[in-house]
């Protein structure tokens, strides 16, 4: 219906929280946010041993999946493979009878070391981010769920010392909120490269179907 908010999840991965400069204050975000829960897959799961009914009954309760995490040799850290590989389960995900995931939101909130520049046809990775996360892109797709474009920060290597965190993580909030309140624009988040740095773009002033 109009107007209910969405529950948000949130799965936070990264292997060396030590040297996090982004990653930290974004999960601090989450944690602070109401209408989100926040699982720092590592630490959860240090040994690897996803609890698969655990994390599909926290699919389950909520309406809208983010995974969070430093870009790693153009995909994901390895422990958010691992919940893909256990959590997804054919009669749950997909295939007969696997519905959970159908209309839910989906979404990467990454950081990328290299200029966005970098990530184009002609830049020094040869493709855009959007690209490099084709997989989940699909996996979005045979599971039902509304794919966005991913939420990212280039040149996170150089971000604290130009400024940049804290603007960064200000719009992570309003992007939170927003699809909380749902008054995000799915269909405009759904068909950009990456979401713009300025959220307040892609916000409808009433709340949607």
């Amino acid at each position: 219906m109009p107007g209910d908010r969405k529950k948000i999840l949130v799965l936070f991965a990264h292997p060396a929280q030590e040297r996090s400069e982004v990653n930290k204050p974004l999960f601090t975000a989450c944690l602070q946010h109401c209408d989100v829960t926040a699982i720092d897959l590592y630490r959860e799961y240090p040994t690897f041993h996803i609890n698969i009914d655990k994390e599909q009954q926290r699919l389950k309760e909520h309406d809208v999946l983010i995974f969070m995490f430093p870009l790693y040799w153009y995909s994901t850290p390895a422990i958010l493979k691992q919940w893909q590989d256990l959590v997804l389960e054919y009669g749950f995900a997909y295939g007969a009878g696997g519905h959970a995931l159908k209309g839910k939101t989906f979404l990467c909130a990454a950081t990328a070391g290299g200029s966005e520049t970098a990530y184009q046809k002609e830049g020094y990775n040869h493709f855009s981010i959007r690209e490099l996360l084709q997989p989940l892109e699909q996996t979005a797709s045979l599971t039902g769920m509304n794919y966005l474009a991913p939420f990212v920060l280039f040149s996170s290597r150089n971000a604290v010392e130009e400024d940049r965190v804290n603007a960064h993580v200000e719009q992570f909030r309003h992007l939170l909120t927003a699809l909380a309140d749902n008054t995000l624009d799915i269909e405009a988040a759904s068909s950009m490269p990456v979401l713009p740095a300025n959220i307040s773009d892609l916000i409808n002033a009433h709340p949607h179907d």
